[in-house]
């Protein structure tokens, strides 16, 4: 008598997550592109200069500094992905 044990049972009916509620934390780790829905990784944002709480919108992920148009003072750096912040700036995400 031959018995397999190394056999793997497969369970054919059922998938082991839902594919039309994903997790949203799952979803957030997800590269961009593989998302149930693809969404950017990109967002506009509103920077408050600390001088003169001058309101300023700019890009996250910003190539180039950017300075205050009123006291030319520096907002924020490019650091290659994400824009870093000027200390005590304070930014809010602007919706679509």
């Amino acid at each position: 008598l031959i018995t397999n044990t190394h056999k793997k049972k497969k369970n054919m009916g059922f998938l082991q997550n839902d594919i039309l509620y994903p997790d949203p934390a799952e979803e957030a780790q997800k590269h961009k592109l593989k998302r149930l829905v693809p969404t950017p990784n990109t967002y506009f944002q509103d920077i408050k200069c600390r001088g003169c709480y001058k309101i300023t919108t700019v890009f996250s992920h910003a190539s180039q500094e950017v300075v205050c148009s009123a006291c030319q003072t520096k907002l924020c750096t490019p650091t290659g992905g994400k824009a870093r912040l000027s200390k005590l700036c304070s930014l809010r995400k602007k919706d679509n």
